[in-house]
């Protein structure tokens, strides 16, 4: 019998076919997961097991939390993951607020000079100030060695925005017009009907936000002058890629000739570190990520 959810022009699948798409899902899983598989598995091992190995662990040896517990003694690593935690949470949320605050203004026809704002928005998608006009702004402006350095040169979004707004414009213009008959003002209707009925658009840009802030090193290569501020990501750049001893303090320095653990094993725990995060949110916002998006982009 035909599955109730396939169209009556779409023929049901052969029983070949089904397997070659197993196969092929199967293939594109291994792909992924591998790669992951042995960095995590490298980053819970001895150097002994990457010796012999030579390289990255694929065979479970002795497996330890030595790498971790190096690296998160107290030295530049902590400080530097809590320094990316405090940054994607503040900037996450200013982010997301002023978004949302700028995506509706621009989504009532009504407001003021809301199509003017709408071109600068658009404009700076194209274009930009570069990077020079961007350094001398955020060094007038005493930002320099600064958490908010981290934060407000890349604060909105354009692109955000404008899925928020065209999302925005797709809710039914009656709701919003028997609010305003019932007295409720602006705020009111932002906050008890605008919002309620764009989670799922909010999650997609709150992602978008978080994943940003946690991933972003250049602008702390700019403008941070201070390790001790450094985010994880530029930790994880300059130790990692560039193999650059990281300076610290006591049994919390990270350096790759001190140590019973050294080498591969804390590089790895470090990368294994940076990208658990993004693992442990994906999941409570990956069911509205393609509806957000889909909808965000063609409603209006």
């Amino acid at each position: 019998m035909r599955g109730r959810n396939r169209p009556v022009w779409e023929e049901d699948p052969n029983p070949a076919g089904l397997v070659v798409k197993a196969l092929v899902l199967v293939a594109i899983v291994a792909a992924v997961l591998f790669p992951l598989y042995t960095i995590v598995l490298t980053s819970f091992s001895s150097q002994t097991d990457v010796t012999r190995a030579g390289g990255l662990v694929t065979v479970p040896g002795t497996l330890s939390l030595a790498a971790y517990e190096q690296i998160l003694s107290g030295g530049i690593v902590t400080r530097a993951t809590l320094v990316s935690i405090g940054v994607t949470a503040v900037g996450t949320a200013l982010s997301t607020v002023v978004s949302i605050l700028a995506a509706y203004g621009m989504s009532r026809p009504g407001s003021l000079w809301h199509r003017p704002i709408l071109f600068v928005f658009l404009v700076t998608m194209f274009f930009g100030a570069g990077m020079i006009p961007t350094y001398l702004l955020v060094s007038n402006l005493g930002l320099i060695d600064s958490y908010w350095s981290l934060i407000l040169p890349t604060a909105v979004s354009a692109f955000n925005v404008l899925i928020l707004r065209s999302f925005f414009m797709g809710i039914d213009r009656e709701i919003l017009d028997a609010a305003r008959v019932d007295g409720a003002s602006d705020w009111l209707i932002l906050g008890r009907i605008v919002l309620p009925m764009s989670k799922a658009a909010i999650a997609v840009v709150a992602l978008f936000y978080g994943v940003g802030y946690w991933n972003a090193f250049f602008n702390a290569m700019l403008y941070i002058n201070d390790n001790a501020k450094w985010p994880l990501q530029l930790v994880l750049r300059s130790y990692v890629l560039q193999g650059v001893t990281l300076p610290g303090s006591g049994t919390g320095q990270v350096d790759v000739d001190d140590g019973a653990v050294t080498g591969l094993p804390v590089k790895m725990a470090v990368l294994v570190l940076a990208v658990i995060p993004v693992l442990l949110v994906y999941p409570f916002v990956q069911r509205h990520f393609t509806k957000g998006v889909i909808l965000g982009a063609i409603k209006g």
